[in-house]
């Protein structure tokens, strides 16, 4: 639970701190006229998308609940970040390789995020994740708890006059 509670806390930093990533592995690594590249295209997109992200992730009621994202997320953001972090070595031969499976990545990313919202939001609200440990909905079998009638007491202030 800590590892997905610690990636939760991580989202929003991770919006600064990859496009600063990206910046300081092109000053370090790369040089030259990528810059441009860089500074228009790159830190744009990751810090963009890095919050679409967190903003999917956290809409969701069984993060916002919980505070820790699902174990999917953990795995779709690792593979996300780790490609990004790695676009940011600038490695000759396997730039153009690791910068699409980042892009593919982050499109993944965004595609299991909607799925997670939406199989969510299927219930009309009511549904949330369920887990071993508890349940709120009963299930077919389950009879509805009993009701019974309220008492209603009614108080007229004056007799209506024929």
């Amino acid at each position: 639970m800590w590892l997905r509670q610690a990636f939760f806390r991580w989202l929003l930093p991770a919006a600064f701190l990859l496009p600063l990533w990206l910046l300081i592995g092109w000053g370090v690594f790369q040089g030259g006229w990528a810059i441009f590249w860089v500074l228009l295209i790159a830190m744009p997109s990751v810090f963009l998308g890095q919050l679409l992200l967190t903003l999917l992730t956290r809409s969701r009621p069984s993060v916002r609940i919980e505070r820790a994202v699902s174990w999917w997320d953990v795995a779709g953001f690792t593979v996300w970040h780790g490609l990004t972090i790695a676009v940011g070595f600038f490695i000759d031969g396997a730039f153009p390789w690791v910068l699409t499976g980042a892009i593919a990545a982050g499109i993944g990313l965004v595609w299991l995020q909607l799925w997670q919202l939406w199989n969510e939001a299927k219930g009309g609200g009511t549904r949330l994740r369920e887990t071993i440990t508890w349940s709120t909905i009963p299930t077919a079998d389950e009879s509805a708890p009993p009701t019974r009638a309220h008492e209603v007491i009614v108080v007229r202030e004056t007799d209506a006059r024929d």
